[in-house]
């Protein structure tokens, strides 16, 4: 669908009894990045899965800048409105999972609960940022530097060599994931690294304080760093809660599938 300044691949399956989950997957995924969480919850919910900005199928039709977090959330906002979604439940995995809270912070009254996979409000400080936004720099140069498939094989297989990870490697299902990996073009990739990559989207730490949208923080027990950052994102705001999911490392859709869903289904229908 066009939407200004972009062309937007999406996918939705609705029914009118069944509330509606808008799914963001993180980064190098695509609009298949939840199919097994989906099947899972297909009976009970109705979806909306999307390439974000820089990913699969959508194409960003303006400048750079609509590679960015603001405009990004605002196109999804957009889509929202075309569709005639008034309100839907979110989740968001890593990128998507920082998009995600900017979503809920700044469009508060489109959601009526936010699950937040392995995801953070972005560096507090000017200094991290910076240092974040060379480090993505020298990321994307290497993404764009992959001009054979066994280049982008290589890049993955080094990406996924990193802690946050854990054991994904060893996953009977690895080859599958890398193959839908290496659907997405890596220039484009290197565009949404640099403009909506944690180091440039803007901190969210001051305005989480002040939300009022109950969230779910799923981080998995093999992820040191995002255990700290969500212990962190609980003690801050009264509306966050956090679920530690055994056997998953930072992708726990993919690594926890069956825990990854039942603690969507009860969090969403708990009373709030």
């Amino acid at each position: 669908m066009s939407v200004k300044n972009y062309q937007l691949n999406y996918s939705l399956t609705s029914t009118l009894d069944k509330p509606l989950i808008l799914f963001l997957h993180g980064f190098m995924g695509n609009i298949n990045e939840f199919d097994e969480a989906i099947k899972l919850l297909f009976n009970e919910f109705s979806y909306l899965t999307i390439d974000l900005s820089g990913h699969g199928k959508t194409q960003v039709l303006g400048g750079d800048e609509y590679y960015t977090m603001a405009n990004t959330a605002h196109a999804l906002i957009n889509l929202l409105d075309e569709l005639e979604i008034a309100k839907c439940f979110l989740v968001g995995y890593s990128m998507g999972g920082r998009l995600a809270l900017y979503l809920a912070l700044n469009f508060p009254e489109r959601f009526y609960k936010v699950v937040l996979e392995s995801a953070s409000p972005g560096l507090s400080t000017a200094t991290e940022r910076l240092e974040r936004i060379k480090l993505d720099t020298q990321i994307g140069r290497k993404l764009t530097r992959t001009f054979e498939k066994t280049d982008f094989i290589a890049f993955l297989s080094n990406w996924y060599n990193q802690p946050i990870f854990g054991d994904i490697k060893n996953h009977p299902e690895y080859d599958r994931m890398i193959e839908s990996r290496l659907q997405n073009n890596p220039q484009e990739l290197d565009k949404s690294l640099r403009f909506m990559g944690t180091g440039c989207q803007p901190s969210l730490w001051e305005k989480l304080q002040c939300s009022t949208i109950p969230m779910l923080l799923l981080v998995g027990e093999y992820d040191q760093k995002f255990i700290s950052i969500n212990t962190e994102m609980v003690k801050i705001c009264e509306f966050a809660q956090i679920k530690i999911i055994s056997n998953a490392g930072h992708n726990i859709h993919f690594e926890n599938t069956l825990a990854f869903v039942e603690n969507i289904k009860t969090f969403v229908s708990a009373a709030s």
